[in-house]
C-alpha cells in the first residue's frame, strides 16, 4: 500500500512539475532570406506565412508565427501575443512585450538568430544584413514608412528597420535599437535594402 501511494505521489510531482516546465522551444527568429520581392511581403497575411514556412522548415510545429511588422492598421507590439520568446537554441529573448520594447530584453547580435540557428551579420561582417524590416517606432507601434503596408517591392516607398546586432554608426538609441533605426533609401527593393546594410529580413514571433 505505501509503495503504491509512493509511486502515485511521486507520478503526481511529475505530472505538476511537466505542467509547469517553461516550453523554451523556438518562438523568435529572424528569417534567413527575403521572400525575393523586397518590402513586398504580400501583405502582413503574406508575411505571417513565410514565418510559418521557414518556422516549419527549421522544425517547429504547432505554433501561430506572427511577422514583427506595423502597417496603418496595426502595430507589430499587437500582433505577437504575450511571450515569452525563445531563439532557436532555447535562449530567452523576453518574457513579455514590454520588455521586449525595453532595455532589459536579451536581444544581441548572438542572441537575435535565423530559423536555423545561425547569427545574422552585422556591422563590420560582409556582407552586413543587420536593418531588418520592422515599419516601427521603438514602443512596437506603426511608423510611417512601411512599403506601402509591404505591399510595394520596387523602386518608390521606404521602410523603417532596426539593427539585429544593435549596432550603427554611433552611440545613440536609434543605432541601438533593434526595431526602430532608420528608413532605408532607394525603394523597396532587396538591392535598395542592400544600400543600408540590409537584406530585406524582418523578425518571426510565436504567438501563442
Amino acid at each position: 500500500m505505501k509503495r503504491r501511494l509512493a509511486l502515485a505521489a511521486a507520478a503526481l510531482v511529475c505530472l505538476v512539475a511537466g505542467a509547469y516546465a517553461q516550453d523554451t522551444a523556438m518562438s523568435f527568429f529572424v528569417t534567413s532570406v527575403n521572400p525575393g520581392k523586397g518590402g513586398d511581403l504580400g501583405g502582413l497575411a503574406g508575411a505571417d506565412a513565410y514565418c510559418t514556412t521557414l518556422a516549419t522548415a527549421g522544425g517547429s510545429t504547432g505554433k501561430t508565427w506572427k511577422a514583427y511588422l506595423s502597417t496603418d492598421a496595426e502595430n507589430a507590439k499587437d500582433r505577437i501575443g504575450a511571450g515569452p520568446w525563445y531563439n532557436a537554441k532555447g535562449e530567452k529573448i523576453a518574457d513579455d512585450v514590454a520588455t521586449l520594447h525595453s532595455d532589459k530584453n536579451n536581444l544581441t547580435k548572438q542572441t537575435a538568430l535565423n530559423e536555423k540557428g545561425e547569427v545574422i551579420n552585422g556591422r563590420g561582417d560582409t556582407p552586413n544584413r543587420h536593418d531588418i524590416l520592422t515599419g516601427s517606432k521603438a514602443d512596437g507601434t506603426a511608423a510611417p514608412e512601411t512599403c506601402g503596408n509591404w505591399t510595394m517591392g520596387g523602386a518608390e516607398g521606404a521602410a523603417i528597420v532596426g539593427h539585429s546586432d544593435r549596432t550603427g554608426l554611433n552611440d545613440s538609441a536609434e543605432a541601438k535599437s533593434w526595431n526602430s533605426s532608420h528608413p532605408t533609401r532607394g525603394g523597396c527593393t532587396v538591392e535598395a535594402f542592400k544600400g543600408t546594410g540590409g537584406d530585406g529580413l524582418f523578425y518571426c514571433f510565436a504567438a501563442n
